[in-house]
C-alpha cells in the first residue's frame, strides 16, 4: 500500500508529464510513469487522473483547471479548444469549444474573476457567459477574442 508521500510524488509526476507534452492514452501515461520508477497499473493511473481533476478533451488529457491557471494564466493551453465566440443578445455570449472542453474553459473563465462576467453555464461543447449589459459584453468579447483568437 502506498503512503501519502508516494502518492503525492506520483500525482506530481503525472502533472509534470501532462505539462510537458500531449498524452492521448492512459497506457502511454502508465508507461511514462513506469519509466520514471513508479509502480503503477492503468487502474491506479485512472484513479489518480480522476482525483487530480484531469479531463480528456479532443483526444488528449488536459491539466485540471487549477493547474492551468497556475501554469498558464493566459489561457494558452485552452486556446486550441475554443472554436468561436459570439454574442447572443445584449448580455449573453456563446463560446463554442471542441467536444468535452467546455467545462475546463468555463472553470478557467470563472477563476479569472473578470468584472464583465456575471456567471457561466457550460455543457459539453458550449458555454453561455452572462454579462450585466451590452457594454460589458463587448469588453468580454474583446478579451475572449484576444485570448482565444476565435
Amino acid at each position: 500500500m502506498l503512503n501519502d508521500r508516494q502518492q503525492l510524488e506520483r500525482r506530481n509526476a503525472i502533472l509534470r508529464i501532462l505539462r510537458g507534452g500531449v498524452v492521448r492514452r492512459q497506457s502511454d501515461l502508465t508507461q511514462m510513469l513506469r519509466r520514471d520508477g513508479f509502480m503503477v497499473t492503468q487502474s491506479s493511473v485512472s484513479r489518480d487522473l480522476a482525483e487530480l481533476g484531469v479531463l480528456k478533451a479532443a483526444g488528449r488529457y488536459l491539466l485540471p483547471p487549477d493547474e492551468i491557471s497556475r501554469a498558464n494564466g493566459d489561457f494558452g493551453v485552452l486556446a486550441q479548444f475554443v472554436r468561436s465566440v459570439r454574442a447572443a443578445g445584449p448580455s449573453i455570449t456563446v463560446v463554442r469549444t471542441t467536444i468535452g472542453a467546455a467545462q475546463s474553459v468555463a472553470v478557467a473563465l470563472d477563476k479569472a474573476e473578470w468584472p464583465e462576467v456575471v456567471g457561466t453555464i457550460s455543457g459539453d461543447d458550449t458555454i453561455f457567459v452572462a454579462t450585466s449589459d451590452a457594454r460589458a459584453q463587448q469588453r468580454l468579447i474583446g478579451r475572449l477574442e484576444a485570448l482565444f483568437r476565435a
